[in-house]
Order: C-alpha cells, then sequence, then structure tokens
C-alpha cells in the first residue's frame, strides 16, 4: 500500500513538524510506556492497518497488538490495539493514529448503516470518487469494510459517460461507439428517456440513471426491462436509499458515505511503565 504510506509520512510531517516540542520539553527521552486505542462509542472498525505504518515511520515502538480488523464491529469500551514503546514516541504519534482511525472508522459505520437499510432487496450500495483527496483507498476500503460494494477506483480502471462527454462526443450513440475501442466495462449515465432509448438501442449494457425521484426511478427500470444493470444516483441519503432499492435497481450510489461520513468516537490512553 504505497499510497497509503505516503499519506502516514506526509500527515506525521503536518503534525510532528520539525518536532514535538511539548512532549521534548515535558517527557524524559528514556522514558517508556504503553497504550490503548478505545471505542468511546458503537461503531464499525476501519484503518487498524495504517498503526504500523505510523509507528515504523517514527522509529517503530516495542509491541504492537491489534486487537480487532477492519470490518469488525465494536460497542464502547472495547479495546481495538494496544501499543508499547517510547513514551515521546506514542505521543507524538496519538492524534495522528487517532484521525486515520476515527476517519476511517466514520465512513465504514456510516456505510454499513446503508447495508443494512437496503438489507432483503436484490440491490447493493456502491461508494463514489467523493472522497477526501490523498485518502481515496483508504476511504473505498473503508466503504467495503462496512459491507458496501466499491465503485471505480478512479477515471482509469472503467469507463463511466456522463453529461458532459454526452455532449463532448456529440451524443449517446456516438459516446458509447467511441468507448468501445477501450476494451473497458462502459457505464452511461442518462437524464432523459430519449437518452435512455437511445443508450439501450445502442446496446448499453449498464445505465446510471441520475436525479430521479423513486417513482421515476422504477417507471424507467420497466422500461429498461432487464436489457441492462441499473444504477440510481443523486442526492440518495439514509432516509431514502430503501426507497430507491425496492425500485428493481441493481444498485444505488451515495456520495454521502464518504464524502459526508461523522468521525466516531475514539480515545487513546496513556499510563508510563
Amino acid at each position: 500500500m504505497v499510497e497509503a504510506q505516503d499519506i502516514v509520512r506526509l500527515a506525521l510531517a503536518e503534525d510532528i513538524g520539525t518536532g514535538d516540542v511539548t512532549s521534548q520539553a515535558c517527557v524524559p527521552a528514556d522514558r517508556r510506556a504503553s497504550g490503548v486505542f478505545l471505542a468511546r462509542a458503537p461503531l464499525i472498525l476501519s484503518g487498524v492497518a495504517v498503526l504500523p505504518m505510523i509507528y515504523e515511520a517514527r522509529g517503530g515502538v516495542e509491541e504492537l497488538t491489534l486487537v480487532h480488523k477492519d470490518g469488525d464491529r465494536l460497542e464502547e469500551g472495547m479495546r481495538i490495539a494496544t501499543v508499547t514503546g517510547s513514551a515521546r514516541t506514542l505521543l507524538e504519534c496519538e492524534r495522528v493514529a487517532l484521525n486515520f482511525l476515527q476517519r476511517l472508522s466514520g465512513v465504514a459505520t456510516l456505510a454499513h448503516q446503508y447495508a443494512a437499510v437496503v438489507e432483503g432487496t436484490k440491490c447493493k450500495v456502491l461508494d463514489t470518487r467523493k472522497t477526501t483527496p490523498g485518502l481515496r483507498h483508504l476511504e473505498k476500503a473503508a466503504a467495503a469494510a462496512g459491507g458496501i460494494t466499491n465503485h471505480r477506483m478512479g477515471l482509469f480502471d472503467a469507463i463511466l459517460i456522463k453529461n458532459n462527454h454526452i455532449a463532448a462526443a456529440g451524443g449517446v450513440t456516438q459516446a458509447i461507439e467511441n468507448a468501445r475501442a477501450s476494451g473497458l466495462p462502459i457505464e452511461i449515465e442518462v437524464r432523459a428517456l430519449d437518452e435512455l432509448n437511445d443508450a439501450i438501442a445502442s446496446g448499453a449494457t449498464h445505465l446510471l440513471l441520475d436525479n430521479l425521484s423513486p417513482q421515476q426511478a422504477e417507471e424507467w427500470i420497466r422500461i429498461v426491462d432487464g436489457r441492462a444493470t441499473v444504477e440510481l444516483s443523486g442526492g440518495i441519503d439514509l432516509d431514502s436509499v430503501r426507497s430507491y432499492a425496492e425500485t428493481g435497481a441493481d444498485f444505488v450510489s451515495a456520495g454521502a458515505i464518504t464524502h459526508s461520513a461523522k468521525a466516531v468516537d475514539i480515545s487513546f490512553r496513556l499510563e508510563l511503565l
């Protein structure tokens, strides 16, 4: 995970800079300590793989034990990980470690809520590219840990023809024809019934229906009649996702899972040895 290691180094450099002046001033260099990461509220865990990267980047610790793994459901008071080493190292890494754990577990926890709401339907929930810059791999891993399905990672691994691509290509049919030569999976966004009909007539196998009400989506899915898989998007949240899932859609995508997840409450407690 080169990307994760890079972002960890950047996060540490941002926070520590030329040195943790408080720990250097207050804590003897030879002082040893142990610390424990604790869930302060129910959550779905994600981000524990980042902890070894953080400590290794600061010279390592004597012992790091990951008590739970990504995707585990934790209740308040449960241990996430324990660490033993230089007190200064534990203190200078505390905030960065918590930032990653709280953010990524927040994404996983919200993703789990979405997955739970659509349970019992055939519909799967997808994440999107609406991620924190630099954290996409970690946030998408967190979303998957919460029980939803990852959409494309970026602009490079699948084709998603959106309205601006259609305009630039000269129409739905031309955009699809131009894209076939890539050999990549092709999905096309349609926003009007004439675009829907053109897409199906052009052999589209994956449709993205954007900004429809659940009632409109159900009508359009009846028109598709199984000739393509259907994804619904556009402002879908926890309150509405069940209604969209019950339209017969194969997928619903929700940017809120990554762009609006609330950090969960995790603490770090340090004790001297």
